[in-house]
């Protein structure tokens, strides 16, 4: 059977491009149809052919905000071939847009309906006054457009209550894949440099760890803050715009904070090991970086609002938070130490890449079935 696999872009590797790069392991003979590629490598497994839309080849493709009004359009240029057997389209913005050939089943795989148009209150983007005033139009498009979905499955129970509440549509979920058994499988400290052996050992005993991309909605600052609260050391790791910022505020801390750049996977799964918890204040839509921690062993603090409601066992392998609470924070903090490391590296494996695999295969067979 021929497919097509849709995505709205393809850049540096973030979670729904990991998304993606599964789909594309699962049917490689597929075609893969998106606006523009700036990491080719993230489709090296692509045997059919990787399609590129017309924004690809103007300015546009430097600034999403610039492009946002010509995607719908773009996206109502149709799949280039009719004889698909069916298109999956993986969805944050407008890829769920896509026009396919009549009798071709359009699956759709949604991360979040737009956050900047159906939840400007967790997208900053969303709240300016040309943002404001384009919502309401785009909205009814949007909403119009994912009536056409065949079947429409969400990578989260909060992101599917998000989808009826936005487009009037039911869904399923399937939850995001999460590479838990390699994570479980190597042993990472073997992989490590000799600079990252030595980094890790000057790190200051027991410690709060952030990680994410340095963003604003991440709420790193709020990890530095906590563990100030706490009394104990705090590691940022990542990387992103708002780097100068959380260094010079883990300058400026009354406890030691060190920031981890753009750590390697071996250093990432060696910061895990060695943090007393993960704190995690972001609302995410799921959260693939708690699960990754929870494959080590390593506690996760994380907001009860959002995804991670749905992967944090509170009391197993985490807890669930007001972020905003300081003494519920640092009260959990407290009781992470008690956790059974082992039963939190068990309660990661049901997000395994395994798992994944044999959901998404059960909904394309189903509905291609039928």
């Amino acid at each position: 059977m021929t497919g097509l696999i849709v995505h709205e872009w393809i850049a540096r590797l973030g979670g729904s491009e990991k998304v993606v790069s599964e789909l594309v392991a699962m049917r490689p003979e597929s075609d893969v149809e998106v606006l523009w590629v700036d990491d080719p490598g993230a489709l090296a497994g692509v045997q059919g052919r990787i399609i590129e839309s017309p924004l690809a080849r103007t300015p546009l493709r430097r600034s999403k905000a610039a492009s946002v009004l010509a995607m719908p359009a773009v996206w109502r240029m149709g799949a280039r071939r009719r004889d698909y057997d069916w298109v999956l389209v993986s969805t944050h913005a407008f890829a769920h847009h896509i026009k396919v050939p009549d009798g071709v089943p359009k699956l759709v795989y949604v991360h979040s309906p737009a956050r900047y148009l159906w939840v400007p209150e967790l997208d900053p983007r969303g709240s300016g006054l040309l943002a404001r005033t384009l919502a309401p139009p785009l909205k009814a498009l949007d909403r119009a457009r994912a009536q056409e979905a065949t079947s429409i499955v969400a990578n989260s129970r909060f992101v599917s209550e998000r989808i009826q509440h936005a487009w009037q549509r039911e869904s399923g979920v399937i939850y995001p894949p999460v590479a838990v058994a390699r994570i479980q499988g190597i042993d990472w400290e073997a992989h490590l440099t000799e600079g990252e052996v030595r980094a890790l050992a000057a790190l200051p005993g027991p410690f709060v760890l952030g990680m994410s991309r340095f963003i604003d909605y991440k709420r790193l600052d709020r990890v530095i803050e906590i563990a100030e609260a706490a009394g104990l050391p705090a590691v940022i790791a990542g990387d992103g715009p708002n780097r100068a910022a959380l260094e010079a505020q883990a300058r400026a801390a009354s406890v030691p904070v060190r920031v981890v750049i753009a750590p390697s996977d071996a250093m990432l799964y060696g910061l895990f090991a060695r943090a007393a918890a993960l704190v995690f204040p972001a609302v995410e839509d799921f959260g693939i970086v708690p699960v990754e921690a929870m494959a080590v062993g390593t506690p996760v603090i994380a907001n009860r609002v959002g995804g991670t409601g749905e992967s944090v066992e509170h009391g197993v392998s985490g807890f669930l938070v007001d972020p905003d609470d300081t003494a519920e924070v640092v009260a959990a903090l407290g009781a992470a130490g008690t956790l059974d490391r082992a039963a939190i590296a068990a309660s990661a494996r049901r997000f395994d890449t395994a798992v994944f695999h044999q959901r998404i295969e059960g909904w394309v067979g189903e509905r291609v079935a039928a």
